[in-house]
């Protein structure tokens, strides 16, 4: 059974299909949708440059030939790990061999009511309505998913103001100077950009700032983060912190010292699990590594014997403006980052990120693939930091964020 009907339980069914399992195969899945695509729901389906038909992942036909039991429109409620059952909101049990959790996120929300947010197409095309020449549009958060928003709406003629707690928006992971230039493309789109500033409610008009000031618009949009959908986990002994916890090899473990739960697997935003390339627990939520999760541990499910360590090097894009942003490695927790290509004042640049002695991190604006490839293949190799990046390139100029 796979609970989740999205990228990574569609690609952990496929495989299971493929790698030869003719068994009874179950998928549930919390929205009435069949399994579609997430990234472009900020991007083209927010534009209106895509209509909704081009979102599903597979047609009727490729899903009719999985030979699923395919339940949508209702979300698993609990787990009974005795007796292998899982138990939908609808009061149905069923029950299961061998189980992987694909449940995904759900995004966090703010105090009030009438704010947007973006996870499912009916939230892209809830807040296309609100978006229209003229209009004003409050966001609040600044990270990918937000800027993403910001850049669409004022493409669509709107009046932005794009509020964000740190001092420099996505520092956090990018690093300090990265992202003051991914900042500069909003303020040079003509995006009202408030740093320093938090939000304690969205009001009806609006949203209030813990100074008392009330940010006007027309719309709110949430976007300051997501939740691993793991409460229907919560009493039946499975480890969860900030995600289903999992092994390197995406099996969820007891949330006390006792053998592991046997036949229960992860994939997707929900799973936590050990990247021993990387030698941290994580948990990515980006479109690419779901799939690869979602294949990696039905393998290991349907063949516990040969099982392999899920260790990717994990990718993620993002369009905002005119602007390619791409990703490869683990920037978070970076002791140095170093512009190796290019240089920041042209938004056209690669940077590389260390962590201890590695290269552990790519990122790349405004380049093409064959510019951060190899990159990826570096850091897939362990390779370490001082034969990889000895100096930073002389259009670049010294080093940025040493700590």
């Amino acid at each position: 059974m796979v609970v989740g009907a999205s990228a990574a339980g569609l690609a952990a069914t496929e495989t299971l299909r493929r790698e030869g399992y003719g068994g009874a195969l179950t998928l549930i899945g919390e929205e009435p949708h069949a399994p579609y695509d997430r990234p472009p729901l900020s991007k083209q389906i927010l534009s209106g440059e895509w209509s909704t038909d081009r979102l599903p992942l597979r047609r009727s036909t490729d899903l009719d030939g999985l030979d699923l039991d395919l339940r949508l429109g209702v979300a698993a409620t609990g787990l009974e790990l005795a007796d292998r059952t899982v138990v939908l909101a609808d009061g149905t049990r069923v029950p299961y061999d061998g189980l992987i959790v694909a449940t995904g996120v759900r995004p966090r929300r703010l105090p009030g009511d009438g704010a947007h947010v973006l996870r499912t197409v009916d939230d892209a095309l809830a807040l296309r309505d609100r978006l229209a020449p003229g209009r004003r549009l409050v966001v609040v958060g600044a990270g990918f998913l937000g800027a993403e928003a910001a850049a669409v709406a004022r493409g669509l003629g709107c009046a932005v103001t794009l509020l964000e707690p740190a001092p420099v928006p996505l520092a956090h992971a990018v690093g300090e100077q990265v992202g003051r230039v991914l900042s500069q493309a909003h303020l040079d789109h003509g995006v009202e950009l408030r740093t320093g500033v938090t939000v304690t409610a969205v009001t009806e008009g609006g949203v209030r700032l813990a100074d008392g000031e009330l940010v006007e618009g027309d719309a709110v949009l949430v976007a300051v983060g997501s939740l691993p959908n793991t409460e229907w986990l919560v009493d039946c002994g499975l480890a969860v912190g900030d995600g289903l916890i999992c092994d390197e090899y995406g099996e969820a473990a007891w949330g006390s010292p006792r053998p592991k739960a046997g036949g229960v697997y992860a994939a997707g935003d929900v799973a936590r699990w050990y990247n021993a390339l990387f030698g941290v627990p994580m948990r990515i939520e980006h479109r690419t590594n779901a799939a690869e999760q979602g294949m990696a541990v039905a393998r290991n499910l349907l063949r516990p014997e040969a099982r392999k360590p899920f260790t990717p090097v994990p990718y993620f894009w993002s369009d905002q403006y005119d602007m390619r942003v791409q990703a490869y490695g683990y920037l978070r927790g970076h002791d140095e980052v170093a512009v190796v290509d290019g240089d920041l004042s042209g938004r056209r640049f690669v940077a590389a990120y260390r962590t201890g002695d590695r290269l552990t991190g790519v990122l790349a604006v405004g380049m093409p693939p064959k510019a951060i490839r190899p990159w990826r293949q570096a850091i897939a190799a362990r390779a370490a930091w001082h034969e990889t990046v000895p100096t930073a390139t002389p259009a670049a100029g010294a080093r940025l964020d040493g700590r």
